[in-house]
């Protein structure tokens, strides 16, 4: 009795995994379908999102509204530039086991208040 319960229950879960697997691969065709590689042609404006905590660059076609002056900020040949803190916003502290990490929260210069970042109060310092 127990061994049979052993494989039914193995059966069911072959049966659902090879359920999830179809389900997200329909999903990832059609997905695919939709998706359109972005083409950028010299003298196209872009916006770009910089993510000072978790270093990461996101491209993309925006409206003109969201254009910022290229005398505004000092990029790098590299295509980087330094990120200037205005203001701390709030401060708060996250405890990851037996470590606690102070974090704060900053507005930076050259962004709107949406696009504010929890970064760690010791990074800020330095």
């Amino acid at each position: 009795m127990g061994l049979d319960l052993v494989r039914q229950t193995e059966e069911k879960v072959k049966l659902i995994r090879d359920n999830l697997k179809a389900a997200t691969d329909r999903q990832k065709s059609y997905a695919d379908l939709e998706r359109k590689d972005i083409e950028y042609e010299v003298g196209d404006k872009v916006f770009l999102k910089v993510s000072p905590w978790k270093k990461v660059l996101r491209f993309g076609k925006k409206d003109h509204s969201h254009v910022i002056s290229t005398e505004e900020i000092d990029v790098q040949p590299d295509l980087t530039y330094k990120e200037e803190p205005i203001r701390i916003l709030a401060r708060e502290v996250k405890e990851l086991r037996n470590k606690k990490i102070p974090l704060v929260k900053v507005l930076w210069k050259h962004h709107n208040t949406e696009e504010v970042t929890w970064e760690s109060e010791e990074t800020m310092r330095q």
